[in-house]
């Protein structure tokens, strides 16, 4: 993985660089979020207490949990698990719906939804209230979608079969996540085999040509005034900042700075954009770039 220690020192200088790969290399507990559409915090709690399983919350969302003393599989053997009543996700993961802040009765797009874990947070945020277009070309993978969509009990959920950089620009919304497809450089498993067959210069340069084309048609179908959610779990600058400069010198856009309570609790790296948010890969926490950007 020459290439991405030096793509890492290129933009980030050596130390980062190695902090960012020594991240590859922790083993993250398993993490989840309560359904707030099947269950709430304090029931969680006393299921996982009765179960004698230890957890740790984080500070900025009381439905995160950050399990201590069993594995995944303990997890998906539990009731609250096959109910739907918590849903398992990276921590990193359930940022950008927390930085959207869906509305109840906001026309909300998902551009690349399935799996369906920040489509299903965006409408148990919403209290089942917005009406969500959750979006995604592949059959196989919005079967999947829809399977996350009807086990978490989320019934304002649209979901569209389709390439979202296709979408017909009559359509506009309120507001708009675009999770990205992307190289996956902060999620990286360094001890994998067949890393160097998977993770590749030519991975990079099909994920950002899909990057550009999306969130120039997410801006293009998003109301005046309103707020898109761009966001990837990749580190580097070429996929996140370097997009968002990109389409936003050729559309009418602005950058709003993102702030939430508990956000200094998350390790952070420097971004060439003030406002934006990347996350460091750590024993916690993915590597994750999030932008937030209106539409004048």
């Amino acid at each position: 993985m020459d290439f991405l220690l030096r793509m890492l020192e290129e933009q980030y200088g050596t130390e980062i660089a190695q902090k960012i790969m020594e991240g590859y290399t922790k083993q993250r507990p398993v993490t989840f979020r309560v359904n707030t559409l099947k269950s709430n915090v304090e029931t969680i709690e006393n299921k996982l207490k009765e179960a004698k399983i230890e957890y740790e919350k984080t500070p900025w969302s009381k439905e995160a949990f950050i399990i201590k003393n069993v594995s995944k599989r303990e997890i998906q053997e539990l009731y609250i698990y096959k109910n739907g009543e918590i849903y398992l996700q990276s921590l990193s993961s359930m940022l950008p719906p927390i930085i959207l802040k869906p509305q109840e009765g906001a026309d909300i797009l998902d551009m690349a939804a399935a799996p369906g874990g920040k489509t299903t947070q965006m409408a148990a945020l919403s209290g089942n209230k917005a009406h969500i277009t959750a979006c995604e070309k592949n059959k196989i993978r919005a079967e999947r979608l829809k399977y996350n969509v009807d086990k978490q009990g989320t019934s304002c959920v649209f979901i569209m079969e389709k390439d979202a950089r296709y979408i017909d620009d009559f359509f506009s919304f309120d507001q708009i996540l675009l999770d990205a497809p992307c190289s996956g450089s902060g999620t990286l498993n360094i001890n994998d085999s067949n890393l160097k067959n998977v993770f590749t210069k030519k991975l990079i340069e099909k994920s950002i040509s899909s990057q550009l084309a999306l969130l120039k048609k997410a801006i293009k179908i998003l109301k005046p005034g309103k707020e898109i959610v761009y966001s990837t779990c990749s580190v580097l600058a070429c996929e996140n900042e370097d997009v968002v400069k990109k389409v936003m010198a050729s559309e009418n856009a602005e950058i709003v700075s993102i702030d939430f309570e508990g956000i200094e609790s998350i390790p952070v790296l420097p971004t060439k954009i003030e406002g934006t948010l990347c996350v460091c890969p750590n024993e916690l926490y993915e590597g994750f770039f999030v932008a937030k950007i209106r539409r004048k």
